[in-house]
């Protein structure tokens, strides 16, 4: 697997994931309409720094009655994310047959996770003890609160999982902040470091151009 230097890690932590996804959309393998999460992913912790880490991918089941609560594939996953020399987002799906009440990480999940070097949940499903995760510096990206643990247990890990109509998957890199979740593969962090600061001129001219008074609304058109 390829990974993120640090470097590229502390670049993509300086810039908003609405320029990321600006950025991503200019490479010629990408299209404006994908890649991107959707407003049923909520940014529980909006104040936190921007998130950036590579996928470890699973799916969760935790409203199914009387399953097995086996822990062995949590373990795999946390296993594999000790062994992954960057920051690392877990990335979960739900497939327990109760849309809406599965919970699939809480504070003990988010300690234990944090300690071999996750440093953030996306997730399709639920999530809890929400005050006592935020004062870890835990990052949540996930469709709402659940106050009950349910039948706890991950069915797969390092698997592709779609979640909010993106396919992610194990190794991706994940770009959140509170505007939202953008996924793209590694290979293009260098693209999109790059990409993003030609974003930011452009951005720039157009703002200094609308407040000046060489603004005009016909100029606006043509351009487009």
């Amino acid at each position: 697997m390829e990974y993120l230097t640090e470097h590229q890690v502390n670049k993509l932590k300086k810039i908003d994931t609405p320029t990321v996804a600006n950025a991503v959309e200019l490479h010629p393998t990408r299209i404006n309409t994908q890649g991107f999460m959707g407003w049923d992913i909520q940014c529980l912790f909006p104040d936190l720094e921007v998130m950036v880490g590579q996928a470890v991918t699973a799916t969760f089941n935790t409203t199914t009655t009387g399953k097995n609560r086996s822990k062995k594939v949590w373990l795999e996953c946390l296993q594999e994310i000790d062994t992954m020399p960057v920051p690392v987002v877990i990335v979960g799906k739900d497939v327990g047959p109760r849309p809406f009440h599965g919970c699939h990480f809480g504070d003990g999940m988010a300690n234990v996770a944090k300690r071999v070097g996750a440093v953030g949940l996306v997730t399709d499903g639920g999530v809890r003890d929400i005050e006592t995760v935020r004062s870890m510096g835990f990052h949540l990206f996930a469709a709402g609160a659940v106050p009950a643990h349910g039948n706890f247990g991950l069915d797969e890990t390092m698997v592709p999982v779609e979640v909010s109509g993106v396919l992610v998957n194990h190794g991706d890199v994940v770009h959140a902040d509170l505007n939202g979740v953008v996924v793209f593969p590694v290979e293009l962090a260098d693209f999109v470091i790059e990409e993003s600061k030609n974003v930011h001129k452009k951005e720039a001219a157009q703002f200094e151009w609308v407040n000046s008074n060489l603004f005009n609304l016909n100029e606006m058109n043509s351009s487009n």
